[in-house]
């Protein structure tokens, strides 16, 4: 593990210059605030030695290098899923690359079913915690000491500096944001009623089938991470209608612009 990290990391920092600041991980639909970064490299996955490839549409497949809100920043225009027939550590694993690339913000975003009877579609919500339902864990097996402990603390896990600088912008912003906590499940099927009727009394304000794993590495490795989500349909009983994925899609980028602010101004903060 510790050597094919090191490759893949040697790998992109021969096509980059410098340090990085940032990571960011952009979910379904959401890769247009690639439009606000002063590009100077793109690598496709398929070039970078033991990364895997995007399969889902909305997802480019795309290591994005340059600059925003004044840092350097690498971005995935596009993230592995568990769904997609990836292990746990093959998910995770970009994650890990940041880190030893010098990586310490790591900031997620995704689509996500809305739960919390409060939520509409097309509104934003920054993650305060997390639920992990996904079957497999991506700490799971023997723990490698030189990247986290064996036990990491997950009191945490998402950086209360970052959101409420996060909050404070969009205040500033008059942008409406919510808060709450993020579901994670393995998917690919959307949730039926009873399962969103589940989520919702186990305490969940979003569902979605991304993120958590990607976040459980980034505090295993001592990262700091902010999470936003957009919530593209509702779970709401009474309000829940069929759903595609390309209307998933099509919300996301209805919604892109107010995170694109959030994440730029944030990250300018760091």
């Amino acid at each position: 593990m510790l050597k094919t990290i090191e490759a893949t990391a040697s790998y992109i920092g021969e096509h980059i210059q410098g340090n990085v600041d940032v990571g960011i991980i952009l979910g379904s639909g959401l890769g247009g605030l690639v439009n606000e970064i002063t590009i100077e490299k793109k690598i496709s996955y398929k070039e970078i030695p033991n990364f895997p490839v995007s399969t889902v549409e909305g997802h480019n497949g795309t290591l994005i290098y340059g600059e925003l809100g004044g840092k350097k920043i690498l971005a995935m225009q596009g993230r592995f899923h568990y769904y997609e027939g990836y292990n746990m550590k093959e998910v995770t694993f970009p994650v890990r690359v940041m880190k030893k690339l010098g990586i310490n913000h790591l900031m997620v975003s995704n689509a996500t079913g809305g739960l919390n009877p409060d939520f509409k579609v097309g509104d934003l919500m920054i993650i305060s915690d997390h639920i992990n339902m996904f079957p497999e864990h991506p700490l799971h097996g023997e723990n490698i000491d030189e990247l986290g402990p064996r036990f990491p603390d997950m009191s945490q896990v998402y950086s209360k500096e970052l959101r409420d600088q996060a909050k404070f912008i969009a205040l500033k912003n008059k942008i409406d944001v919510k808060e709450g906590v993020y579901v994670g499940v393995q998917g690919p099927t959307f949730e039926t009623p009873a399962e969103y009727k589940m989520f919702r009394i186990l305490g969940g304000d979003v569902v979605g089938m991304s993120t958590v794993p990607e976040v459980i590495v980034a505090r295993h490795m001592g990262m700091k991470v902010f999470g936003i989500s957009i919530v593209t349909d509702s779970g709401v009983p009474g309000e829940i209608v069929e759903i595609s994925h390309e209307e998933v899609q099509e919300v996301a980028m209805r919604s892109e612009p107010s995170m694109t602010l959030i994440l730029k101004n944030l990250i300018a903060k760091i």
